[in-house]
């Protein structure tokens, strides 16, 4: 079982790839200059499909601050490190790799 020093340590983890990753989902879901002046017709469907790679960069890491939203909220209602299919707990190892992880290792390798 995870102690209260631990989880704290793994809350203050969470927030802090949080913070780094809003501000890269923001950069890669507005476009930069995308449609708004004289270029080539070559150069527009380079900044199509630039933004259409950043669009689907945005999605990915849009679920991953989903992901570390809902270990956050298990933090908080206290059901953090344990696994949501077989409520098990997870292992530290598991967790130092991916914090917001809601499986046990056990439960991931049957979801592959």
């Amino acid at each position: 079982m995870l102690t209260k020093t631990e989880i704290e340590h793994y809350k203050q983890a969470l927030e802090a790839e949080r913070s780094k990753l809003l501000p890269e989902l923001k950069k890669k879901s507005t476009p930069e200059d995308f449609g708004s002046d004289t270029d080539h017709l070559d150069e527009e469907a380079d900044e199509t499909e630039e933004f259409v790679n950043d669009l689907s960069i945005a999605q990915s890491v849009r679920e991953r601050i989903d992901e570390i939203d809902t270990a956050l909220n298990r933090v908080e209602t206290g059901t953090y490190g344990i696994c949501v299919r077989c409520n098990r707990e997870i292992s530290k190892v598991v967790l130092d790799l991916i914090p917001e992880s809601a499986l046990c290792e056990n439960c991931k390798r049957q979801e592959l």
